[in-house]
């Protein structure tokens, strides 16, 4: 997100990214929670439909791996924030010697 976009949202560029993350793995949580409910209650007789449940676990594990992507980047960017901001802390502390 650039900060012009953080400024019309009215917040942070810190803030809307981490609500961007927090909205994509709320997106990933519902199509993971909605596959694998269909994958457990589907009726899935022949061999045709089982080919379609095969299809659905290899969605589901290309969902879970997309998941934990966006938890590492979300993770990454906070450490980034925390670096810059004791970064600057320290650049303060330095001024005011």
């Amino acid at each position: 997100m650039t900060s012009e976009n953080a400024s019309q949202t009215g917040k942070p560029a810190s803030h809307a990214a981490a609500d961007e993350y927090d909205s994509m793995l709320a997106e990933v949580d519902a199509t993971i929670e909605s596959l694998r409910d269909d994958i457990e209650n589907g009726r899935i007789r022949d061999v045709d439909r089982e080919k379609v449940r095969i299809q659905q676990y290899r969605a589901l594990a290309y969902l879970i791996r997309t998941k934990q992507k966006v938890l590492q980047d979300k993770t990454l960017q906070e450490l980034a924030e925390e670096i810059e901001e004791l970064k600057e802390q320290r650049d303060t502390a330095r001024v005011r010697r």
